[in-house]
């Protein structure tokens, strides 16, 4: 009997231990074949490669990595690496929270994402504060959710996002949530090269969150693991109502 298959991928490269931990639980799920990128690829979003070409290479049986982004690699296993159809798309698990805003620039979200956009719609997106919580106690929480997912009605134009809290167990809770809304500093470094020309480093320091009940920011500051669905459908309601009253531009 031809066991399911399972894709993996991430944006921390295809040795990051997330990746393996993650591995390594949905074994017992079905076939996991991963296809990642070859290096790090934190905050690259939903970037695909179309004016340089990709190369890949199969490091072990089933393992592979990609030049290119984290949507680079799903788009590539989809359409040419796999000769099956996956049951499920997982991404991570992420050496970092990707909550609220985090899901715009985030490479492993982007990696969920591409795979419900590609028609996956059974695909999740996992991550963890690495230096609070242990790869194996994520993966093995995150083995009870993607078996939760297997057994459920797929989602209809979205994908799944997911949080682990610090000291993450197989049996710590979840906990259905929402986006919430991420602060960052706003800072421009600017420095000179040696050849007298100025350049600049961008991104400043994590200010906190807002405090939004319901929300994957305070999930997982109580200790719960946060489960979002995100929407693929990004048309706002309100923004539409809004300008529909605007002078000439009516629906």
């Amino acid at each position: 009997m031809t066991r399911p298959l399972i894709l993996l991928t991430n944006d921390d490269g295809y040795n990051a231990p997330g990746l393996e931990a993650l591995a390594a639980s949905l074994g017992e799920l079905g076939r996991v074949v991963v296809v990642a990128p070859e290096r790090e690829r934190s905050a690259v979003s939903h970037t695909i490669s179309l004016h340089k070409p990709l190369r890949v290479k199969e490091v072990r049986p089933d393992w592979y990595w990609c030049s290119g982004s984290p949507a680079d690699s799903v788009y590539i296993a989809l359409n040419h690496i796999l000769n099956q159809t996956p049951v499920m798309v997982a991404s991570g698990i992420n050496s970092a929270h990707n909550v609220g805003d985090d899901v715009i620039y985030s490479g492993t979200v982007a990696g969920a994402r591409e795979a419900s956009m590609m028609g996956i719609d059974r695909s999740v997106a996992f991550s963890c504060d690495a230096r609070k919580c242990s790869y194996e106690g994520a993966a093995a929480n995150a083995a009870r959710i993607c078996k939760l997912i297997l057994e459920q009605p797929p989602l209809a134009d979205a994908f799944i996002n997911v949080n682990f809290p610090s000291d993450t167990a197989a049996d710590t809770p979840w906990q259905l949530t929402a986006l919430g809304k991420r602060n960052y500093g706003r800072k421009v470094t600017q420095s000179t090269d040696p050849r007298g020309k100025p350049y600049y480093w961008i991104g400043g320091e994590f200010l906190g969150f807002d405090d939004i009940p319901g929300s994957d920011c305070n999930a997982v500051r109580d200790g719960f693991v946060s489960v979002s669905a995100v929407s693929l459908r990004v048309t706002d309601a309100k923004g539409q109502a809004q300008m529909g009253q605007w002078p000439g531009l009516k629906g």
